[in-house]
């Protein structure tokens, strides 16, 4: 059986908090658990992937990520296809990864979640869930063009300042950047399958919540089916996808008018312009040409025994 080594890693950009002192604490919670824990505090900007590669190199059983889903996905990235799990201990803004597991999240009113959080997958269970592919980059949670596409890549990167106030600020420059947003025309192609049109939002998805945890976009994606949950919204003005949304809100899917919904391995958006793309809420070169994919169960997560499991469809026992 592999040392229980792991590399805990800490971006300080990320997160509402600065989370270093409470990094001994969640540290301590692993080593008392039988884990053999190296502390790795970023001090470059964006050179998680690399640390992520170190502890591959080391043979690290885990990578435990604190910090947001930018982190997490820039580390799943790199441990894709190996024997190294990724963990998360959530310090971010909005944190989505570990709402899907049901994992407590460091704000305001939860100053022991990193520990809580290190218990839980402490002593958890190892699982393979799929990555997703955009072009040349990879992704855990989703993928989009089109509004959100715009909005990352507007507002993106963010001093601490502004993630001071979470979701409801970020809420906030969403709308006064999507103000004017006129949409794009795409041609989205699967299979034989063919949709065209004006559209105000495009997005790849893996997981079942989308908007910063906000709401169910996809309630039936599934992280480790190989496939990937496509929406597609119409419209030329934002105004068109208010009641869209109020629809998706509630929780009524059935025949909603103006919405593309399908479920593939593969596809691709074709655009008239260059269009802004992100990957996991981080910004992504524009392309005129967008191509979907999924690498099936590539990548070892560390999951909570006991919780945390609606995004998953296979026993564990049943993975290789």
């Amino acid at each position: 059986m592999k040392e229980n080594i792991a590399w805990m890693v800490y971006n300080p950009a990320a997160g509402r908090f600065p989370a270093a002192p409470l990094l001994g604490r969640a540290a301590e919670v692993l080593r008392r658990a039988g884990w053999h824990v190296h502390l790795k505090i970023i001090d470059t900007p964006w050179p998680v992937a690399d640390v992520a590669q170190e502890a591959v190199e080391a043979q690290a059983r885990a990578v435990f990520v604190v910090g947001g889903d930018g982190s997490v996905g820039q580390v799943a990235s790199v441990l894709v296809g190996t024997e190294t799990a990724l963990g998360v201990l959530p310090a971010g803004t909005a944190n989505v990864w570990a709402q899907e597991l049901e994992l407590p999240r460091l704000d305001w009113m939860h100053w022991f979640a990193l520990e809580q959080a290190a218990e839980s997958l402490a002593r958890g269970e190892e699982r393979l869930v799929d990555l997703g592919v955009c072009n040349e980059n990879l992704f855990l949670l989703w993928s989009g063009v089109g509004l959100d596409g715009h909005i990352v890549n507007s507002i993106e990167p963010r001093e601490r300042w502004e993630k001071a106030f979470g979701i409801i600020h970020y809420a906030t420059l969403a709308l006064w950047k999507a103000t004017g947003w006129r949409g794009i025309d795409i041609t989205a192609r699967s299979g034989d399958r063919t949709w065209e049109g004006r559209f105000l939002i495009a997005v790849a998805s893996n997981i079942p919540a989308y908007a910063g945890g906000l709401v169910d976009l996809a309630p039936g994606a599934k992280v480790d089916d190989g496939l990937l949950d496509f929406w597609l919204i119409r419209g030329k003005h934002l105004v068109d996808a208010l009641p869209i949304v109020a629809q998706i809100f509630t929780g009524d899917r059935s025949d909603i008018a103006g919405v593309v919904n399908f479920r593939a391995a593969e596809a691709t958006f074709e655009m008239h312009a260059p269009a802004e793309i992100q990957c996991d809420g981080e910004p992504c070169q524009s392309q005129r040409t967008v191509s979907f994919g999924v690498i099936p169960q590539a990548l070892r997560v560390l999951v909570p025994a006991d919780r945390g499991k609606r995004a998953f469809s296979s026993d564990p026992s049943h993975q290789e």
